[in-house]
C-alpha cells in the first residue's frame, strides 16, 4: 500500500479495511507491505507540498497499525527500500517481521529517485542488532536458511 500523496487518513484506513476483508474471504495475501510516496521523478509530486509528505513517524505508525489491524495477514514487511535501512530496522519493533530481500533489480521505487541498496550481511547485522533472528525465506515464506 503506497500512501502519502493524495489520499486522506480516512482513505488509508479504508484501504486497510478492504485488505482485511479480502484476506478474510480469500487468504490470498502472504504479506502486507506499506511504503510512503516517493516524490522525485513523479508527476504527482507537484500536488504534494513538502509539509504534507509522510514522515518516518507516519511510516512507523502505519506499520504498527497494520500489524494490529491486519492480524489476518501473516507477515508485515518493512520497506527499507523506500525508508532506508535504519528505519527499516526500527520497523521490526513496530510490527514488521520481514525486511524483504536484497534487491537484485528494482525499477519502481528507483524511478522515483530512491535508491537504497544493501547486502545480505548488512541485513543480517541489522536484524540481529534489533534482537531478532535473521532467516532467509523463499517467496512462499518457507525457511531456507537461519543465520544463527
Amino acid at each position: 500500500m503506497m500512501y502519502g500523496h493524495v489520499e486522506t487518513l480516512e482513505e488509508r484506513v479504508e484501504h486497510m479495511r478492504r485488505i482485511r476483508e479480502l484476506q478474510d474471504e480469500t487468504r490470498g495475501f502472504r504479506a502486507f507491505i506499506s511504503w510512503t510516496f516517493q516524490r522525485d521523478g513523479n508527476r504527482l509530486s507537484q500536488q504534494v507540498p513538502d509539509a504534507a509528505m509522510p514522515t518516518s513517524f507516519d511510516y512507523l505508525l502505519t506499520q504498527a497499525v497494520s500489524r494490529i489491524y491486519l492480524d489476518n495477514v501473516d507477515h508485515i514487511q518493512s520497506s527499507w527500500v523506500t525508508q532506508g535501512l535504519k528505519i527499516g530496522q526500527v520497523a521490526l519493533g513496530f510490527g514488521a517481521d520481514d525486511m524483504g530481500s536484497v534487491m537484485i533489480e528494482e525499477n519502481v521505487v528507483s524511478a522515483a529517485g530512491t535508491t537504497y541498496r544493501t547486502t545480505t550481511d548488512e541485513l543480517v547485522h541489522l536484524i540481529r542488532s534489533a534482537g531478532k533472528i535473521p532467516v532467509q525465506r523463499d517467496t512462499l515464506y518457507r525457511e531456507v536458511k537461519v543465520f544463527a
